[in-house]
């Protein structure tokens, strides 16, 4: 019984500390997996230690993102962590736009990045990488031409 009381002590000072132990989330075959959001894009983003290579929905980056704006957005978490060259990064991207499945691989790419090496967490944090951006299109409302745009007025 005093035994339980003093694993109790011990986890109270562990508590106490404030620190989260993050662990190491990888598969069998190597792999980290993550899920990341932005607007109505949903992605799933495996990675793994490889050569920098990244496909997006059984495409590479360049054919799935002409724009060079979108693919600097995608490698933005690498660039943070210095880890450019080191991940080959594999997902697949469902729903939204382009912008938006940009925005939704750049959060899974950082998530799986926390999953594979959690001493990265705290670099990708400052920068914002891990805050799902909640910001998403305002419904339409009958009565309305859009979301808040009124018909024109006319007093004839």
């Amino acid at each position: 019984m005093t035994e339980d009381f003093n694993d109790l002590d011990d986890l109270k000072a562990v508590a106490s500390q404030g620190s989260h132990i993050y662990e190491s989330k990888i598969d069998t075959k190597g792999r980290s997996y993550a899920t990341g959001k932005r607007k109505n894009a949903v992605a799933r983003v495996w990675i793994r230690p490889g050569f920098g290579r990244i496909i997006i929905n059984d495409r590479d980056i360049e054919a799935y993102f002409a724009r060079s704006v979108l693919r600097m957005i995608v490698n933005q978490p690498l660039q943070v962590v210095d880890r450019i060259n080191q991940f080959d990064v594999s997902a697949t991207v469902i729903g939204g736009g382009l912008s938006g499945q940009a925005g939704a691989v750049r959060h899974g790419i950082s998530r799986a990045l926390t999953y594979y090496e959690p001493v990265l967490r705290k670099s990708l944090k400052i920068v914002g990488f891990l805050t799902r951006d909640s910001r998403v299109v305002e419904r339409k409302k009958y009565g309305k031409a859009k979301a808040r745009r009124s018909f024109q007025f006319s007093k004839r």
